[in-house]
């Protein structure tokens, strides 16, 4: 038995998120039908960001232990049997005590913004499309403050799930791609929707909705009522994992 890493990249836009549910499609359920069909066993994968429903990952890594065929081999079997909005770049042989999940020492997400006056039909699926004014000035300056260690209550909605609330962010960053403007951010760990619901807030931010002052207020601690709204799905991809 061996130690095996799995790195992956998918469309996140038809299936219900990572972790495997009843009855719904997830990216987590068809990498472990694809692995038993090719293994014939049962596997256990960890998984390095559990993303929601409609999130893509670019740099996803995956683990588990398993009999298995030689690395390129199962990777070039893997993609024949996936489905076509997941691919598995790379499996390697890992160490012993190599997690997806717990080796991780940091994440990095992207959240993009379509910024234009008119729709693509292409990009659709991996951008939120605001045709709207807004000031990337500001924006850049509240990214600038939820660098450092923060209270990030405000900006998840999960009550209950989480216990602790404090991060520390280590990039916080909005560049411009063109028409495409994209939040990037990093940190060791997050809480459920939050990058969603920092780069709606920020999202506020530049169309003068909401005050830097008041964004730095949410990084005190303040309730989720107080922060802006989630921002769509569509727009948030995990782009690297480092371990």
């Amino acid at each position: 038995m061996v130690n095996l890493r799995l790195d992956i990249e998918y469309d996140g836009t038809s299936f219900a998120g990572w972790a495997k549910q009843p009855g719904l499609a997830t990216v987590e359920g068809a990498l472990a039908e694809a692995l038993a069909q090719i293994l014939q066993q049962r596997v256990s994968l960890a998984v390095a960001g559990r993303t929601d429903a409609g999130v893509h990952a670019r740099g996803q890594v995956a683990s588990l232990k398993a009999e298995s065929p030689p690395p390129d081999r199962l990777r070039r079997s893997l993609n024949q049997l996936l489905p076509g909005a997941v691919a598995v770049k790379a499996v390697s042989l890992a160490p012993a005590d190599f997690d997806a999940r717990r080796s991780a020492v940091s994440r990095t997400y992207s959240y993009a913004v379509l910024k234009r006056p008119w729709p693509s039909p292409f990009r659709r699926r991996y951008a939120y499309y605001y045709p709207g004014r807004l000031d990337l000035g500001l924006m850049r300056q509240a990214a600038s403050l939820a660098l450092g260690r923060h209270d990030f209550t405000a900006f998840t909605p999960a009550v209950g799930e989480h216990s602790y609330f404090k991060r520390e962010i280590t990039r916080s960053e909005w560049l411009c791609r063109g028409d495409l403007w994209v939040y990037f951010i990093q940190s060791g760990s997050f809480l459920r929707n939050m990058v969603r619901v920092l780069a709606g807030t920020m999202l506020e931010i530049g169309r003068g909705y909401r005050s830097l002052e008041s964004f730095a207020g949410l990084l005190a601690g303040a309730g989720r009522p107080e922060a802006g709204a989630t921002a769509p799905a569509c727009g948030l991809c995990l782009e690297e994992v480092e371990f």
